[in-house]
């Protein structure tokens, strides 16, 4: 069988193709960008990739046409398909029937800390030799790529709650009928499609719909948006879990998140010294650690695997050392993640300079949805510089006011590598936040300080 997927660059769509591909699958796809890593996962799995959408990249017809939500109509490629009435289907429909079904399914939905969950959830199965399927939005540091069909019926998923194509408006998670579900955190995000948290809690209880009794929802005990979805109508167990509080609780022994120990119904179960940081990251494995002793792994063998946890890209990711100068990588897109991310940091470098780099490019952030909390979430750092681009519906300046001297703003991608290049010195820390590429800045700031 042949599928075209089109917006397969996309980490979701990427990993469909991998699967399909797995499956044995001839598989094609189209992007308006072909970039790497994604764009070298799949020719190494020998998936030919098309550059733009164009009806020649259907020609001959495909058995199949898988679209990403990233496709809408007017699109070149989707009107030909809908023009010649080529068979097409969603990314996580085609999920749903090609991988799901028959499956142990463990998603991981919230806000934040979805790819880190999904990859330390991942990872403790496969360390207990349960050897996983899984579907992330990341590449996790222990196996190196973002999708396998794994060789059990256990099947690990990053649940998101973005809808699912421009033909089907349901949250793509919807399709995935877990058997363990956690739902980490749950705020207001993704302004270009909901209106409101009201709308998003409406998706989140389609998707607690879809657990058996038999399965298990694992959330912290005290969000407040939460609790009132569950109270929409829950028919399933669920656990808690939280720092100090709930089921399962981590007991924080090092400031940084660093070594903490974990304790269920009371009952002393592991101690874990890690390498990930920050509370959030704490939180994040507590849950993972809760669904994988709901398929039978002991809480004491979860903790063993989290001290070999390799992390995963862009989250909090060392890209790079000059001079004593650690340049880190994060993939930031909300006030309460960027928060987590610089306070994490702070708690383990102490007094050393931590210089914060923005880049706010999710749609959310461009409408100016969080512009009131966006500069309490930057206030650890020492030195802010805020890359302002020329689509935003508001202006960085008022982020700039809140934060005083430390904060600047910028146009100029060049602009912000020079004043770091200047400025940075021996045992400064710093960190890039964005949810995209950031015009290579990484790599730029690191070749500017070997060049000075």
């Amino acid at each position: 069988m042949h599928i075209h997927i089109l917006g397969i660059c996309g980490t979701f769509m990427g990993g469909v193709a991998l699967l399909a591909r797995e499956l044995g699958m001839t598989v094609s796809g189209s992007d308006a960008n072909v970039y790497p890593p994604m764009s070298t996962q799949l020719e190494a799995a020998g998936i030919a990739l098309q550059e733009g959408y164009w009806a020649e990249h259907l020609q001959p017809a495909p058995h199949l046409v898988v679209m990403g939500n990233a496709m809408s109509r007017g699109n070149p490629a989707v009107e030909y398909v809908l023009n010649k009435g080529l068979p097409y289907i969603s990314g996580p429909q085609w999920l749903a029937e090609n991988v799901l079904k028959d499956r142990w399914v463990l998603a991981v939905s919230g806000t934040h800390g979805k790819t880190t969950t999904s990859s330390i959830l991942a990872w403790i199965l496969e360390h207990a030799g349960m050897a996983p399927g899984f579907l992330i939005g990341g590449v996790p540091g222990n196996f190196g790529e973002t999708a396998r069909l794994g060789k059990t019926p256990f099947f690990v998923i990053e649940a998101d709650e973005y809808d699912t194509a421009f033909f089907d408006k349901r949250s793509k998670f919807v399709h995935y009928h877990p058997r363990t579900l956690v739902v980490n955190n749950l705020e207001y995000d993704h302004a270009d499609i909901f209106d409101d948290l009201a709308a998003i809690q409406k998706q989140f209880h389609h998707v607690i719909r879809t657990v058996p009794a038999e399965g298990l929802i694992i959330s912290p005990p005290d969000e407040a948006a939460i609790e009132q979805t569950i109270e929409m109508g829950c028919w399933t167990t669920r656990q808690t879990v939280g720092i100090e509080q709930g089921d399962l609780q981590a007991s924080i022994s090092k400031s940084d998140g660093s070594e903490f120990s974990v304790h269920y119904q009371g009952e002393h179960q592991a101690d874990v010294i890690w390498s990930m940081l920050g509370e959030h990251n704490v939180n994040n494995a507590l849950a993972a650690m809760a669904a994988a002793r709901h398929v039978g792994v002991t809480f004491q063998y979860a903790g063993e695997a989290l001290a070999e946890f390799k992390g995963i890209k862009r989250r909090m990711e060392l890209v790079g050392e000059v001079d004593n100068i650690r340049l880190y990588d994060d993939f930031a897109h909300h006030p309460t993640a960027i928060t987590t991310t610089v306070n994490g940091l702070r708690a383990n470098i102490g007094e050393r300079r931590l210089i914060a780099i923005l880049e706010p490019r999710s749609n959310t952030m461009k409408m100016g949805v969080h512009k009131d909390s966006l500069g309490a979430s930057l206030q650890e750092a020492d030195q802010i510089l805020l890359f302002e681009q020329g689509e935003m519906d508001w202006s960085l300046s008022s982020i700039a006011e809140q934060l005083g001297e430390k904060a600047s703003v910028y146009q100029s991608i060049d602009d912000i590598v020079e004043v770091v290049s200047q400025q940075a010195q021996s045992g400064d820390e710093i960190l890039v936040m964005s949810n995209g590429g950031f015009g290579g800045i990484h790599q730029r700031i690191l070749t500017a300080l070997t060049q000075r």
